[in-house]
């Protein structure tokens, strides 16, 4: 989501300035890639680049076809082999194994539900969604590119009746939350790539101690939404925090009565005070949040446990599952830059439903893709 934020607010200062625009998107990969269908890239007449569609290699030859795109005022599909080692016209040289199929997209902003603003409905609501981009692999067949936005309990939006063919598959990929490329029966062969898009982590931190400003640090370059919540009014202001989306003086109860928790949200309890960090406790092990990470050792949260046992608070399996005391990962982190970083990858791990240990030990592909046919 962080990407498709940096598009819109590139594109917004374009057309601003009368700049003229194109969106790349990788639609298509066929074995090892650096980017997965759904990288998106933002292209202006004037050479700026906002996103990316690999790891660099293709941005170059990229910018060239974007460019071509908005000169012709023509939707592209390029495919580009990284596998290829002897094409240095390019620099591809990287090894990937890997075949990526790429669309450039001109922006018209007189057509009403073009990618730009498909993509800004996303914005608009903190659900999940579903991007349509139609594409085909046929040579010299007419690229419809990106025409369909559904979300639950509004308007399918689409620019191509094309993308009623898909329909039915647009609901199943947000009922699934996945991502599923799919091939239409006509005589372009188009295919739709379906990209299951989440709203971006909601990460409350509970506490705006002075450890707590590398963690916000790092979760700003993550585009993860950051609320810092506290006590204390001498610690939680603005200007300590300007990552925070807000920062909020408030107790346990009313700190819950400020935000919207739902599967996107994510506790990190790190105020200090042991008796706040319990109330708290208490108060999320009754919401529907996936994740509450405890600073501090695992003394304190036997004893966190333990205290709501004496209030009569039986903490089942299933919460103590979401429950991360000691938080973190094992890294051997001390200063609190190193402990923020354990910290959000912990979190990430979680979020990815992954184990957080080293790629060099993983024996299966890296990314595991779940698009399919």
């Amino acid at each position: 989501m962080k990407e498709i934020t940096e598009i819109l607010i590139a594109y917004s200062e374009a057309k601003k300035a009368n700049k003229k625009t194109a969106l790349a998107t990788v639609v298509k990969v066929e074995g090892s890639s650096y980017r997965q269908p759904g990288a998106r890239m933002l292209v202006t007449e004037d050479g700026n680049l906002t996103g990316a569609i690999s790891g660099g290699c293709l941005e170059g030859d990229a910018l060239r076809r974007a460019l071509l795109a908005i000169n012709q005022k023509q939707n592209k599909l390029i495919t580009y082999n990284t596998s290829n080692e002897n094409d240095s016209e390019i620099g591809l040289q990287l090894g990937c194994n890997g075949i990526v199929h790429i669309l450039f997209e001109y922006i018209d902003d007189e057509i009403p539900n073009n990618p730009i603003k498909l993509l800004e409905e996303l914005k608009r609501e903190r659900k999940g969604a579903v991007i349509g981009t139609l594409f085909s692999l046929k040579r010299q067949a007419a690229q419809i590119g990106t025409v369909l936005f559904y979300r639950e309990n509004q308007p399918f939006l689409f620019q191509n009746e094309i993308a009623l063919n898909v329909f039915s598959d647009v609901k199943e990929a947000l009922k699934n939350k996945t991502s599923v490329i799919k091939k239409l029966e006509d005589e372009s062969e188009n295919e739709a790539l379906l990209e299951y898009i989440n709203p971006p982590v909601s990460l409350i931190i509970v506490g705006a101690g002075n450890d707590v400003q590398p963690l916000a640090k790092i979760v700003e370059i993550l585009g993860w939404e950051i609320t810092i919540a506290e006590g204390r009014a001498t610690h939680a202001i603005q200007k300590r925090f300007p990552e925070a989306k807000q920062v909020i003086v408030a107790k346990p109860e009313q700190l819950l009565e400020s935000i919207i928790i739902d599967d996107q949200t994510y506790f990190v309890l790190m105020t200090h005070n042991y008796k706040y960090d319990l109330a708290m406790l208490k108060l999320l092990l009754e919401t529907n949040c996936s994740y509450i990470g405890i600073l501090g050792p695992k003394t304190k949260l036997n004893r966190m446990l333990d205290d709501l046992q004496n209030e009569g608070i039986t903490v089942n399996e299933e919460q103590l599952s979401i429950i991360y005391g000691p938080i973190g990962l094992d890294i051997g982190a001390e200063t609190s830059e190193e402990i923020a970083l354990s910290i959000v990858s912990e979190i990430k791990a979680v979020i990815s439903a992954k184990k957080g240990t080293s790629l060099k030990f993983k024996t299966e592909k890296i990314h595991t893709t779940t698009y399919g046919r």
